[in-house]
């Protein structure tokens, strides 16, 4: 079950290097403003917290893939730390996402369920 906790750990981290993409490089681009339903006005005016934003989900994709790495190399505790606060805090965010905007549901569930997963099956692993 680790193992496959740890491959939703990876897709998680992959996901939210993707949304630093879309965040940080594309956001005014017309795919990522339909993405985001945000119009060319909306996305010139909140470039910049984009761009910070988007720091924000690519450092918690380092924290993961770094924390995955390290319990490759045997170190099993302090890679699972940095794993679980990765998506921990991705899960997080999910939460306050839908919580603050419940119209953006899909895109909580979306952001939310890899780190979730991988939660729930790291966690069950460490029981066995």
């Amino acid at each position: 079950m680790g193992f496959v906790g740890l491959f939703f750990a990876v897709l998680a981290a992959l996901l939210h290097v993707y949304i630093w993409v879309m965040e940080s490089l594309t956001w005014t681009s017309a795919r990522t403003r339909a993405t985001f339903g945000t119009s060319e006005e909306q996305a010139v005016a909140t470039k910049e917290l984009a761009f910070n934003q988007g720091f924000y989900n690519l450092f918690l994709a380092v924290v993961t893939l770094t924390g995955i790495v390290i319990a490759g190399t045997g170190r099993h505790g302090i890679g699972l730390a940095l794993v679980f606060s990765g998506v921990g805090s991705m899960l997080a965010a999910a939460v306050v996402l839908v919580l603050s905007s419940p119209d953006k549901k899909r895109a909580a569930v979306t952001q939310g369920i890899f780190p979730l997963l991988a939660i729930v099956l790291i966690g069950y692993g460490l029981t066995l």
